[in-house]
């Protein structure tokens, strides 16, 4: 009988399924790693923004344009003795408004000489301070100041938009001459959330009288929390796409020839 060439298929070898499983197992432990740093990410910011930081709503215009009425800002618990020339705070005082909050920018504390206005600008020690922040073509003489020499552990507070705030100037016949005492301040504005117009410019006017305060963690929190989802995402997204690729790969076979029978 002549002889005929057939072709014998080998059978598959398991190593490389086992090295496949292999692989899934350690590409599963390390999503599982990757999605529990994450959560302790994601969830950390969380519980250290609602530590660190109080929302409020501005119910008024005297801080425009900084800070426009209805905004919501975010402002990080602070020590009042911690507070420094530019800070923009909220506190409370009895003689100003009963049981309500208020945000006002510091622009003078306790030893200081402050008056209005010297150029067109607000003097602080004798100093002209340049102020940004002010509505455009609102100049700051909109605010006559008499020389106030601010007393020990005090603030002498203004808004941003001067002409309609009710500020220290309209308590300057009070005992204290309009200030306030730093234990009255519960916190620091650090940004505006809503609508989103972030952190707060530095004041740098105020730098020639001394360092200013340095901005809170809200960045960092930010980032804690958006790269945790970001990790909380990719690493359970891992699953399924693995899955859908490793289903879509056919085991490679391979062919010999057969002798001749």
């Amino acid at each position: 009988m002549g002889g005929e060439s057939t072709t014998r298929t080998a059978p598959h070898s398991g190593g490389s399924t086992a090295a496949a499983q292999t692989g899934s197992r350690l590409g599963q432990r390390l999503s599982g790693v990757v999605v529990a740093l994450g959560l302790v990410m994601f969830l950390g910011g969380f519980g250290w923004g609602a530590v660190a930081y109080r929302p409020y709503t501005v119910p008024t215009s005297s801080m425009s344009p900084t800070i426009a009425a209805g905004d919501r800002v975010l402002a990080q618990r602070v020590d009042g003795d911690e507070v420094r020339r530019g800070d923009v705070v909220v506190f409370r005082d009895k003689t100003w408004v009963t049981g309500a909050n208020v945000v006002k920018r510091v622009v003078a504390v306790g030893g200081d000489t402050v008056a209005c206005c010297t150029d067109g600008k607000l003097t602080v020690n004798g100093k002209q301070i340049d102020e940004p922040y002010l509505p455009k073509g609102s100049p700051a003489e909109d605010k006559q100041i008499p020389t106030v020499t601010v007393p020990k552990g005090r603030l002498f507070l203004l808004g941003d938009e001067r002409q309609g705030s009710l500020d220290s100037t309209a308590h300057l016949t009070d005992a204290a001459s309009g200030t306030v005492s730093r234990s009255a301040v519960s916190a620091r504005v650090d940004a505006v959330v809503w609508p989103m117009n972030g952190m707060l410019k530095r004041p740098t006017g105020f730098e020639t009288l001394g360092a200013l305060s340095q901005p809170g963690p809200l960045r960092t929190i930010v980032w804690l929390i958006v790269g945790g989802a970001v990790l909380i995402l990719g690493g359970s997204a891992y699953g399924p796409v693995a899955k859908r690729l490793g289903g879509n790969r056919s085991p490679a076979r391979t062919a010999e020839p057969a002798g001749a029978r």
